[in-house]
C-alpha cells in the first residue's frame, strides 16, 4: 500500500524587544536564572499584565508578509494548563480571534514552486524553562523565559515531505530576520518548531491519526525527526496497527522519537477571553505605515539579483537566504563590481567558515572581501594566495592588501623575471623536458609546481603556463 505524508508546522519565534510581552522585564539571553522576573510575569496576586505594543507591530509585519488577513479586532485568552514552569497556571494567548489569518508562503523543492497556506499567526507569551538535575531526581525552575514574547505561526497541512517541511522553516526563518522582528537564533530557543506528521493511504481525503513532535530547534533535527516517524508510522500502519496520537520528542543522541505524554485536544486547555486584557483594535493607520516600511523579502530580493547581478538561481537563492548575508554581498560588490566572481567566493570560501544566518559573527568587513576579490580579478594575486590571505582575515579581520604586503604574497607577473626563472627550472629537469615534447602535456603541470615551489605561489600561474610552453617548444 502507497502512503500520502501529511505535515503541518506550528513555528514559535521569539519577538525582538527589550521588555517583554505584558511587563517590562528584560528579554535579555543567558542572564542568572528568575533575575529577569517581576510580580507580573510571576503570576503575583493583584498584578495586572500590560501589552507591549512592538509585539503588536511585528505581528503586523510578518501577517503583511505573508499576505494574512490581519483581524482589525483580536483579543487573547487564557489557555489552562498546568506545568511547574507556568507561574498563572494559564498561558495568555489567542485563540477564536487571532491578530492574523489566511495567508500564504511560497517554497521551493527540487526546481518546484509550491504555496503553503498559514492558517492563523497569534501572539502568546512563553513559559519558564525545567532545568533537571543530572544526579538528582530534581528539577530547578527559571522564570526568565516567562512573559517571553511570541508569534505562533501555524500552516494548514499542505506540507508532503519532510523535505517541504524543511523548506518551508527556513522560508519563515529567513522572512522574519528580513523583518527584522526576531533573531532566529535557534540554539537559544527564539526560533523553534512543533511538526505535526500523519499517513493515509494515497487518494484518501480522510487524514490519518497525527502524532506531534515537539521544540525542535535546528534545520536537521527537523527533518530527521520527521523522516523517523514516518517511516516509523508506516511500518506500523503496513503491519495492520494503528497509531497513537500523543506527543512525541526527537532524541538527537538515538535518533529516535520518544513518547513524552498523550496528546490533548484544544477543548482540554478550556480556553476562554483573558479578563485582564481589552480586545486589541489594530488601526488601518498603522497597518499602511507598516507595510510602507517592509523591507525587500527574500523572493523579491532573490528576483532583483537574478536580474540586476546576473546571478544564476542556485547562487541567488543561497545569497538571499539572509538578509545579513544578502547585505553583506551587496556592499563588497561596490568594492569589486564583480558579482559573479563574489559569488562564488562567497559560496565555496566563506560560507564555509560561517552560515548564511551567522554572518553578524564574521569578522571579516564587505569592503575587505570585495577588495580581496579585486585583487584577484586584477591579477595582484592568484586564486590559491586569495585563500591563503582569507584564512588570515578569518583569524582576525584585516585589510587584504597590507595582508598580501606584509607576508611578501604579491603575484609576480613581470614576464623577464619569470622567464628567467622558467629557464633555470627547464635547464634543470631535461628528462621531464624530452617528455613534453615526446607529447605528454601533462608534464607541464610539473614545471608549473617547481616555479610555484621557488615563487612561495606568487608566480602568476597564466603567464607560468605560457612561458613553460613557449620554452619547452
Amino acid at each position: 500500500m502507497e502512503f500520502e505524508t501529511v505535515i503541518g508546522l506550528e513555528v514559535h519565534a521569539q519577538m525582538k524587544t527589550n521588555s517583554k510581552i505584558f511587563c517590562g522585564c528584560s528579554t535579555a539571553f543567558g542572564a542568572p536564572p528568575n533575575t529577569h522576573t517581576c510580580p507580573v510575569c510571576l503570576a503575583m496576586p493583584g498584578s495586572l499584565p500590560v501589552l507591549n505594543r512592538t509585539v503588536v507591530e511585528s505581528a503586523v509585519k510578518l501577517a503583511l508578509a505573508t499576505n494574512s488577513t490581519v483581524n482589525r479586532e483580536n483579543l487573547f485568552a487564557r489557555k489552562n494548563y498546568f506545568y511547574p514552569d507556568l507561574p498563572k497556571g494559564y498561558q495568555i494567548s489567542q485563540f477564536e480571534l487571532p491578530i492574523a489569518e489566511h495567508g500564504t508562503l511560497e517554497i521551493e523543492v527540487d526546481g518546484s514552486s509550491k504555496t503553503i497556506g498559514i492558517t492563523r499567526i497569534h501572539m502568546e507569551e512563553d513559559a519558564g524553562k525545567l532545568v533537571h538535575d543530572e544526579h538528582e531526581a530534581l528539577s530547578y525552575v527559571d522564570l526568565n523565559r516567562a512573559g517571553m514574547p511570541l508569534l505562533e505561526i501555524v500552516s494548514e497541512p499542505d506540507l508532503r515531505s519532510p523535505e517541504e517541511a524543511v523548506a518551508y522553516l527556513k522560508k519563515l526563518h529567513a522572512m522574519v530576520r528580513y523583518l527584522d522582528i526576531c533573531d532566529g537564533n535557534m540554539q537559544e530557543g527564539s526560533f523553534r518548531c512543533d511538526a505535526n506528521i500523519s499517513l493515509r493511504p494515497r487518494g484518501q481525503k480522510a487524514f490519518g491519526t497525527r502524532t506531534e513532535l515537539k521544540n525542535m530547534n535546528s534545520f536537521r533535527n527537523v527533518q530527521l525527526a520527521l523522516e523517523f516517524e514516518e517511516r516509523r508510522q508506516r511500518d506500523i500502519l503496513l503491519d495492520g496497527g494503528s497509531i497513537s496520537q500523543e506527543t512525541l520528542l526527537w532524541n538527537p543522541d538515538t535518533n529516535r522519537t520518544e513518547s513524552m505524554r498523550g496528546k490533548e485536544e484544544a477543548h482540554d486547555y478550556r480556553y476562554f477571553p483573558d479578563p485582564d486584557l481589552v480586545p486589541i483594535r489594530v488601526e488601518e493607520a498603522m497597518i499602511a505605515q507598516l507595510r510602507e516600511n517592509l523591507p525587500e523579502l527574500p523572493d523579491a530580493r532573490k528576483a532583483r539579483f537574478m536580474q540586476e547581478y546576473e546571478l544564476n538561481d542556485y547562487d541567488a537563492e543561497l545569497l538571499t537566504s539572509s538578509r545579513d548575508l544578502a547585505d553583506f554581498f551587496e556592499a563588497a560588490n561596490q568594492v569589486c563590481a564583480q558579482p559573479k566572481k563574489l559569488a562564488n567566493f562567497i559560496g565555496t570560501e566563506l560560507l564555509r567558515a560561517f552560515a548564511a544566518e551567522e554572518m553578524h559573527q564574521c569578522p571579516i568587513q564587505p569592503h575587505d572581501l570585495g577588495t580581496l576579490v579585486a585583487m584577484i580579478e586584477s591579477g595582484a594575486i592568484s586564486g590559491k594566495i586569495a585563500k591563503s590571505v582569507f584564512a588570515d582575515m578569518l583569524a582576525g579581520g584585516g585589510d587584504p592588501e597590507k595582508i598580501v604586503q606584509q607576508k611578501g604574497l604579491v603575484q609576480m607577473s613581470d614576464e623577464d623575471e619569470l622567464l628567467a626563472l622558467v629557464r633555470e627550472i627547464v635547464a634543470a629537469h631535461p628528462e621531464q623536458a624530452q617528455q613534453f615534447r615526446d607529447g605528454k602535456d601533462k608534464v607541464l603541470g610539473f614545471f608549473v609546481g617547481q616555479l610555484m615551489k621557488k615563487t612561495r605561489g606568487t608566480a602568476n600561474p597564466q603567464l607560468a603556463n605560457s612561458l613553460f610552453k613557449q620554452e619547452l617548444a
